[in-house]
């Protein structure tokens, strides 16, 4: 297992990753959950450019006077299953960010094209603690399942399957 530091600009570096290896991530991501990436798929035409970029499943929590952020602890995985397979080919996003399995379809269709990368589920604290910047780019009548961007400073992430499709999760369900 290696540890590196990705930077926004050399995310190509995700494409040499392997399952286990250990990064800490700074760059802008895309934050979106069930609700946003429905309404995405819906779209004729995207009014966001994800190609190339990387989506986190996750919802911030409110954050406080003086916080860049409130907590931002990842949303599990498998409920984004159903839109990933046209997801990825509407986009064109080259990394997720998530916690837990997938399933077998997920991981298919993630194999040779995306990275998913697990975030520390449960320590929410510490993912709010890393954010530069935040703001809701698309879709703000969803609260916290609106589009954020958010720029990350030295955010600790595994790498949970890669684009050979290994996997730290074994056998998918």
């Amino acid at each position: 297992m290696k540890s590196q530091h990705l930077t926004g600009q050399n995310l190509n570096e995700l494409k040499k990753l392997k399952t286990k290896d250990f990064i800490f991530l700074s760059s802008s991501v895309y934050v979106l959950r069930d609700m946003a990436h429905k309404k995405l798929l819906q779209e004729k035409v995207l009014p966001l450019n994800l190609k190339n970029k990387i989506i986190y499943y996750a919802g911030p929590s409110p954050k406080k006077k003086g916080q860049t952020s409130g907590a931002l602890g990842p949303t599990t995985s498998s409920r984004m299953d159903k839109f990933c397979k046209k997801f990825i080919e509407k986009t064109g996003i080259i990394g997720i960010i998530g916690k837990g399995s997938r399933s077998k379809e997920a991981n298919a269709c993630m194999k040779g094209k995306v990275v998913y990368l697990a975030a520390l589920g449960g320590l929410g604290a510490l993912g709010g603690s890393r954010v530069k910047n935040s703001k809701i780019i698309l879709y703000p009548e969803l609260g916290p399942e609106a589009v954020y961007e958010v720029q990350f400073d030295k955010l600790p992430l595994i790498v949970a399957q890669d684009l050979k499709g290994n996997n730290i999760y074994g056998e998918c369900k």
